[in-house]
């Protein structure tokens, strides 16, 4: 790999270790970068922002590729992940403790398996009021760490597979092929309500975004390493 492919442009398939932001892929890819080649400043930048407690994968564009990264954005998302019956939180997943608990004896597969065939196609969803979404310039995650109440407006999306892979009460292990926009964490949120209980995201990992596929993915730390051998 050479300087003139990062500034001509490269799109990197990266695969998001937990609990790191979208933002601390992209600072370390760029360091590692510009230490490497000696650059004052290089421009690398993600095509979709995974929250810190998801995994998998980030694209990540540099030099004149950047200008790709609405279009990549743009493409529809593969994912897999837990949804945890019985209970919800604040954030719709662990960031936030748990806030209320609810019965699940009443849940079959049946209708675990009829609730997610609920929510294929065009849905009206409600993103979570711990999101990276901003209202009046402020993100909404930083009014709900006050405690300020906020107004969210739903928004639509595309549900166009929901596979439910494993069934395990309280969990629920599912892949989801969904468009740009769609918050897996509303679903799991949701999909509780459906069945009359509660529900939160206690596990996800992006698998697919358009035609970029998480198994051609490397850690950040493996792409240090192969740039700095």
């Amino acid at each position: 790999m050479e300087v003139e492919d990062f500034l001509n442009g490269k799109v990197l398939l990266i695969d998001k270790p937990l609990n790191w932001t979208s933002f601390q892929v992209v600072n370390k890819i760029r360091w590692a970068i510009r230490k490497k080649f000696n650059l004052k400043k290089i421009k690398v930048g993600h095509a979709g922002t995974l929250d810190p407690l998801a995994t998998g994968l980030l694209i990540l564009c540099t030099g004149k590729m950047t200008k790709k990264i609405n279009e990549y954005q743009a493409e529809n998302k593969e994912y897999t992940g837990t949804i945890t019956l019985g209970a919800t939180t604040p954030s719709f997943d662990l960031e936030t403790e748990i806030d209320e608990t609810f019965p699940i004896e009443h849940i079959t597969d049946e209708h675990i398996y009829a609730a997610a065939e609920s929510f294929k196609g065009l849905i009206d969803q409600k993103p979570p009021i711990y999101s990276a979404i901003k209202k009046d310039g402020i993100r909404l995650y930083e009014l709900a760490r006050k405690g300020e109440q906020t107004e969210i407006k739903s928004r639509e999306v595309n549900i166009l597979d929901f596979d439910i892979t494993k069934i395990e009460l309280p969990m629920v292990q599912f892949r989801i092929l969904c468009s740009k926009g769609t918050y897996i964490r509303s679903i799991a949120s949701d999909f509780g309500k459906e069945l009359h209980s509660g529900g939160y995201l206690s596990s996800l990992r992006r698998t697919k975004s358009g035609a970029f596929d998480l198994s051609k993915a490397i850690s950040p730390e493996s792409f240090v390493e192969a740039l700095t051998a």
